[in-house]
């Protein structure tokens, strides 16, 4: 098992080396860059919004039924949501949600490619299999994730702000409040930094187990759940080793 893993990893930083040489036609490049960043990323704009809307909406739920202490400031409970949202749910939450979304897309993909011989028939042409269809989607993925990582942000904080304004869980003007208090601009640049690198690290591991999939149409099922459980895993781990490094 162990000898496996060393294997996949060493084929992974190898596929990597293929993916990321100089596109043969930049204008195609770009054309690709554009239809990915569609597929993968604007068609997760209804799914990251919706679950940002409620997520911050429990999230001040939460917060104030455990503030019950009077000598503690109601703007707090906006200051808490404030903070949960940016330093951890738009980004690791969002990252876990899209692994299944954007990972599977593109394992599928590539991995219906692959055993249709579709992948065969481009290197016969002479062209780079791996980076005429790889690298637009990992670059689009990885480029314009931040702007899931804002989006959320901005929708999450709105829920939270519908959740006081028709229940009056807290007077509106303390959730307003607690937005403002004490903001740090450097919160929102670590956030989209994490996202980018997950977002990399989940279409970098799609692709790879796409592209070499086998066996059939379950061997394409096997590589999408595969990549899904991988990145699942390394984006906790990088969770924990970007945050001792940016913010400690």
């Amino acid at each position: 098992m162990l000898r496996d893993f060393f294997i996949q990893t060493g084929q992974y930083f190898l596929f990597l080396k293929i993916v990321f040489k100089k596109p043969e036609k930049w204008k195609i490049f770009w054309r690709q860059f554009i239809l990915e960043a569609d597929k993968l990323i604007v068609s997760s704009v209804v799914l990251v919004s919706v679950i940002s809307i409620f997520i911050g909406g429990v999230l001040v739920i939460q917060t104030a039924s455990n503030m019950n202490n009077p000598f503690l400031d109601r703007m707090l409970v906006g200051y808490m949501v404030r903070e949960s949202l940016i330093l951890e749910f738009c980004s690791t939450m969002v990252a876990l949600i899209l692994a299944g979304k954007i990972g599977s897309n593109i394992a599928s993909e590539l991995g219906s490619m692959r055993i249709t011989e579709q992948i065969d028939a481009i290197e016969m042409m002479g062209v780079n299999s791996a980076s005429f269809l790889v690298l637009p989607k990992v670059l689009a993925v990885t480029v314009l994730s931040p702007l899931l990582v804002l989006l959320s942000f901005v929708l999450g904080l709105a829920g939270g702000w519908l959740v006081v304004y028709m229940t009056s869980i807290i007077p509106l003007a303390k959730y307003t409040a607690g937005l403002k208090y004490c903001f740090t601009e450097f919160y929102v640049f670590y956030s989209c930094v994490k996202m980018s690198i997950f977002c990399f690290m989940i279409s970098s591991i799609a692709a790879f187990k796409g592209y070499y999939a086998k066996g059939g149409a379950l061997g394409v099922g096997r590589s999408s759940t595969k990549s899904i459980v991988i990145s699942c895993i390394l984006i906790l781990m990088f969770d924990l080793i970007i945050t001792q490094l940016m913010l400690y």
